[in-house]
């Protein structure tokens, strides 16, 4: 059973979401390939070379994809993907652009987001807000997948696979890179991080956003995120958004600071190995997934919380 990963990457270096997808590829086929597809990224081919479980690694070098155009990187990858039975991609921004209009360029059903692999042709994705688990088997010839990573434990180091060079299909021209406005931080990138803190309407501005939860973060080397009615009221950009709407994690610790606990956010953090909520509202659902609750004001608790961790030496 062939499998081919499309990896995301900067060129210069590899987006760790790939090697949680590569877990999923393992779990569909022994034979995986990954490919890097873009413009003098040597770098990332080998980062990726050296995970576990990686047979072979294809590298389509072209000015055209420097930038990760979705159209572009499809019809390479659709020139690519005569031998493979399974493509795969995560479940990012950048996989969720590519890969449906690879599907389409294939005339197969894409299986969106699975959170299981149960056999080759066989997965389990959530539903209606992550409140169900639907159970799809694909008839495809070819199936088209991407995967909810926060699901998937990453793939170690300890590969060496061979990389190969690959031609890049010919540029498709339906859109141009004009630019990048990127926001630049020492934290950890949301999905990634081992702890995160967001908070939500009960913060009441971005300022109190600035005030009380990024020295927390800061001292925690935690990912600062926020809820959807945060990121509406305006206090915080939407790419700190967990939720349905927006990023799913899955980290070691979460903690929700006055976000209530709507069905929509809590698709996006769930699967959090220990979740802590602090809310004023002792009703609040959030409690109801919570590991551990306090009910209490977040402006008193927070600074409360950041001296403690200061006399802990943290």
């Amino acid at each position: 059973m062939a499998v081919l990963v499309l990896a995301e990457h900067t060129n210069s270096a590899l987006n760790g979401a790939t090697a949680k997808a590569l877990t999923a590829a393992k779990e569909i086929g022994s034979d995986v390939h990954v490919l890097i597809a873009g413009h003098n990224a040597a770098a990332a081919a080998e980062a990726v070379s050296k995970l576990a479980g990686v047979s072979k690694v294809l590298v389509a070098d072209a000015p055209h994809l420097a930038n990760g155009l979705a159209e572009e990187v499809a019809a390479t990858v659709v020139s690519l993907a005569g031998p493979y039975d399974t493509i795969l991609a995560p479940a990012t921004a950048a996989g969720k652009n590519v890969l449906p209009r690879v599907a389409a360029l294939l005339d197969v059903m894409q299986i969106s987001d699975i959170t299981k692999v149960i056999s080759a042709d066989t997965f389990e994705r959530p539903i209606y807000a992550g409140n169900a688990v639907q159970t799809v088997q694909s008839p495809e010839a070819k199936r088209v997948i991407t995967v909810r990573t926060a699901a998937f434990a990453a793939q170690p180091e300890g590969g060496s696979a061979p990389i190969e060079s690959v031609t890049a299909a010919a540029p498709v021209g339906l859109s141009s890179f004009v630019g990048a406005e990127l926001t630049k931080s020492d934290r950890p990138e949301l999905t990634a991080a081992k702890i995160v803190i967001s908070g939500g309407r009960g913060m009441g501005n971005g300022e109190n956003f600035k005030t009380y939860i990024e020295p927390l973060a800061e001292r925690l080397g935690a990912a600062m995120g926020a809820s959807r009615a945060a990121v509406d009221a305006g206090f915080v950009p939407n790419d700190l958004q967990v939720g349905q709407t927006g990023k799913v994690v899955a980290p070691e610790l979460y903690v929700a600071v006055g976000i209530s606990g709507a069905i929509q956010h809590l698709a996006g953090m769930k699967d959090s190995k220990v979740i802590v909520a602090i809310n004023k509202d002792a009703e609040a659902p959030i409690f109801q997934v919570a590991d551990y609750g306090l009910v209490a004001d977040l402006f008193q608790a927070l600074p409360e919380l950041d001296a403690e961790l200061g006399k802990a030496g943290l």
